[in-house]
């Protein structure tokens, strides 16, 4: 695919790696799968990796590895943030361990650039990288759409070496809260972005927004106003990415922003827009 994007958070797109597997709710209406389908002709680019159901176009869960792609990075002479496998997962459990790390020696010889991996795969992703040192230039992170996933996936990632860790919360399908799991008392031990005691891990960037497309399920505001006000509690960088195919009605004249009731409408992306409450959110961590 292109390596220019319209992801607001990353630069360009590198795909070393097409076709992917549903593994979690905010897979449903997944927009890398449904850009795949249309190139999934005979002979054309992801042919074999997707599917069409009554649902729509689904994954097959077969991947490809494309050892011809590996080197592209290094022809980008400008710095650049890259989103490694927008149209997959890097830790796909079908992709080897081999071509992994052939991705991850681009990634160290391209020092200019910094890399952005996510994944829904935080196991394969924590067991894998628990063997290397951070590498400077690269960013981990998982994939959390609602609580759940969060408690899943974040311990995971704060296990796994990294220069960065962060977290997109997209599709944000329900509200997180970024505290740890509690204790056998009943308190919470710590918190994903701030450890009580100072020390350890925690995660360095939060990227948030709703979703876009067909069937898209709305966002409620303040699921999205909660990460903000946890982000700021603990000076995390917030990027608010969009508010998807669902949006707070406009507020008349005089009525501050956000000071509605709630209700949502569905306008589509582009009117919906990426303002909360006001201003935009694009933050990133130094």
């Amino acid at each position: 695919m292109a390596e220019s994007t319209t992801i607001e958070w990353t630069d360009s797109t590198w795909n070393p790696v097409r076709g992917c597997a549903l593994v979690s709710p905010g897979c449903t209406n997944c927009y890398a799968m449904k850009v795949a389908h249309r190139f999934s002709g005979k002979g054309e680019a992801y042919a074999g990796l997707t599917k069409l159901t009554k649902g729509g176009p689904v994954w097959t869960g077969q991947v490809r590895e494309l050892p011809e792609l590996l080197e592209r990075p290094l022809k980008w002479k400008h710095p650049r943030r890259i989103f490694v496998n927008s149209m997959s997962d890097l830790f796909h459990e079908d992709v080897h361990g081999d071509f992994i790390d052939a991705v991850l020696d681009t990634v160290r010889a391209a020092p200019r650039h910094t890399f952005q991996i996510l994944t829904k795969r935080a196991a394969r992703m924590q067991a894998f990288m628990r063997h290397y040192k951070p590498i400077p230039n690269l960013w981990l992170g998982v994939s959390v759409e609602d609580q759940a996933r969060a408690d899943e996936r974040i311990p995971l990632l704060l296990q796994t070496p990294a220069a960065v860790r962060w977290i997109s919360a997209e599709p944000l399908l329900g509200p997180i809260d970024l505290r740890d799991p509690p204790n056998d008392m009943g308190e919470p031990r710590f918190s994903y972005l701030e450890r009580i005691d100072g020390t350890g891990p925690r995660i360095d960037w939060i990227v948030a927004g709703g979703e876009s497309g067909p069937g898209a399920r709305p966002m409620h505001p303040d699921w999205v106003r909660s990460l903000r006000d946890q982000c700021g509690a603990s000076s995390v960088p917030f990027f608010f990415k969009q508010w998807g195919a669902w949006a707070l009605p406009i507020p008349e004249d005089g009525v501050p922003p956000g000071a509605c009731d709630g209700r949502l409408y569905l306008v589509g992306k582009k009117a919906a827009g990426r303002h909360l409450d006001g201003r935009t959110h694009d933050e990133y961590p130094a």
